[in-house]
């Protein structure tokens, strides 16, 4: 059975694994559906401050 001889270094192991960031997919953005505004899944809708259809945080565009 293979056994490292050495302990891999955070460095190493980061830089190997941000090798492959440019497969990952693209954002997904979808519609608020209370203003029709692009936003990120799971996130408040920056314009208008709703997250599943309640107001939780003050809008740009009250």
């Amino acid at each position: 059975m293979g056994v490292p001889k050495k302990r891999t270094s955070k460095m190493r192991r980061d830089r190997r694994r941000a090798a492959n960031n440019k497969l990952k997919s693209a954002v997904q953005v979808s519609n608020c559906p209370n203003c029709g505004a692009a936003v990120m899944p799971h996130r408040v809708c920056p314009s208008c401050g709703f997250y599943k259809s309640k107001k939780v945080a003050a809008g740009s565009a009250d």
